[in-house]
């Protein structure tokens, strides 16, 4: 269009020169040729001259071509956050993340500096997931809660098929495969806090330790093996720890609406001579951030090493699920007589608004469920009440503790990635060394706004 302009203004003044010429009678008719030629050259030097400039203005270059092998991204949006793949999903690539923010109030103990009203973050965590081909996958997270940054699950691992039996061996940083609860990552599990079996029958190195894992996948049921030395910790001036550990889940009856669990595990765990000092635990039972609230072991002194096992026996129909739990570990002490303490869970849980219990009959664990009407669609998302009641006995020893927990709660899933979560608890505890002796008892409430994806 610039270029037609710029002739169309060439073009005036000839009309403005020739009209006088032609309005001459006497003018002869050599000069007005004269005039047409020199006025036709000009425009012809102008269109070469534009010509040129033209010539010099960049020009988008033409999108090159794909390379063989090359593939656009495709991005799907789910749970909370984008899963990046290839189009032609030879890998994928997934941010994850979770913040679980906490307030617990606690009344009613006849101590006071136990009766304390606390926030506290569970869980701030960062990380990422993917594959890479038909076989190879990876995950890190780092969590930094309580102000501290904390490497926990951090893996590669290879995937595959044996004829009707799937199977996976992972290498890093490994949570336990132990108890459901204690198999459960923490923004699933159906109370605030996982019940005293996962949390008391553990090893000395807790939910996390480097090594290799393997598991074999069937119809309705899944057997795991593991070899760990102790968590990502950076202290590299002793022996790690060594813990083998197994666990399997069968569920002989699975429908669409109904399932059975069975379940056993067991873990044998050595300690280097240079860790043979106490293995004392304390172990919450009214809420993760009240310190002072927790039954004691006493002095465990001079451990060599530990043996822990425990069943599962639970389920679900409809919308309903039931859990039971119990375990035992056995420390092997130099100085006194070995420790045998116990700790046993019963548990239930009904959604409300039909939602089916996320309980795996892959890998035997609590996920996430599937909200039937979201409220960011304008639904009442997922309710579910809940109940638990939960024992542990360190043992006979005159320095060892016990206590129990009765917790109602209700769970509001307002999608398949944000919860809203209030517990209240009952409990009682009889600890025989420590600051606060004797037998106590009171209640705690706490609640808990989690997103994770």
């Amino acid at each position: 269009m610039r270029r037609y302009l710029l002739l169309a203004g060439c073009a005036l003044p000839l009309a403005c020169l020739v009209s006088p010429v032609l309005a001459q009678s006497t003018s002869s008719s050599t000069e007005l040729e004269r005039l047409v030629r020199a006025q036709a050259e000009e425009i012809a030097n102008l269109r070469a001259r534009l010509d040129t400039v033209e010539g010099k203005v960049a020009k988008p270059a033409p999108a090159p071509a794909k390379s063989a092998g090359s593939a656009d991204i495709k991005a799907v949006w789910g749970e909370g956050a984008p899963t990046l793949t290839s189009e032609d999903g030879s890998w994928s690539f997934k941010p994850r993340g979770r913040v679980l923010v906490d307030v617990n109030n606690t009344s009613g103990s006849r101590y006071d500096a136990r009766n304390l009203t606390t926030t506290g973050t569970r869980a701030l965590r960062l990380g990422a997931e993917g594959e890479i081909g038909a076989h190879f996958f990876y995950q890190f997270e780092a969590d930094f809660a309580d102000n501290e940054i904390d490497v926990v699950a951090a893996y590669l691992g290879w995937r595959g098929k044996m004829g009707d039996l799937g199977y996976d061996a992972r290498v890093g940083n490994l949570f336990n495969d132990r108890s459901v609860d204690g198999s459960t990552s923490s923004d699933a599990t159906p109370f605030l806090e996982r019940n005293v079996v996962a949390t008391a029958i553990i090893p000395q190195r807790g939910f996390f330790g480097v090594g290799t894992m393997g598991r074999l996948f069937g119809k309705g049921w899944h057997v795991s093996v593991s070899a760990t030395g102790n968590d990502v910790d950076g202290d590299h001036s002793q022996s790690d720890a060594f813990v083998l550990m197994a666990r399997g889940h069968w569920n002989p009856v699975v429908t669409q609406t109904a399932a059975l669990h069975l379940g056993l595990w067991a873990f044998e765990e050595d300690l280097p001579d240079s860790a043979h000092l106490a293995v004392t635990r304390n172990t919450a039972i009214g809420g993760r951030f009240n310190s002072n609230l927790r039954i004691g072991s006493g002095p465990l002194l001079d451990a060599a090493g530990s043996l822990g096992y425990g069943a599962e026996l639970g389920g679900y129909a409809g919308p309903v699920w039931a859990m039971a739990e119990a375990g035992q570990r056995e420390v092997r002490l130099s100085a006194q007589p070995d420790a045998t303490y116990d700790a046993a869970s019963l548990s239930a849980g009904w959604f409300v608004t039909g939602e089916k219990p996320p309980l795996s009959t892959r890998t035997g664990a609590f996920g996430k469920p599937k909200v039937k009407a979201s409220v960011l669609d304008g639904g009442i998302g997922a309710w579910e009440l809940t109940a638990r009641y939960e024992h542990l006995d360190f043992g006979d020893a005159a320095s060892r503790g016990d206590g129990w927990a009765a917790t109602a709660g209700v769970n509001w899933y307002l999608n398949d990635f944000i919860r809203l979560m209030l517990n209240g608890i009952l409990w009682e505890t009889d600890n025989r060394v420590g600051s606060f002796v004797g037998k106590d008892d009171g209640q705690t409430v706490t609640a808990r706004a989690q997103i994770s994806f």
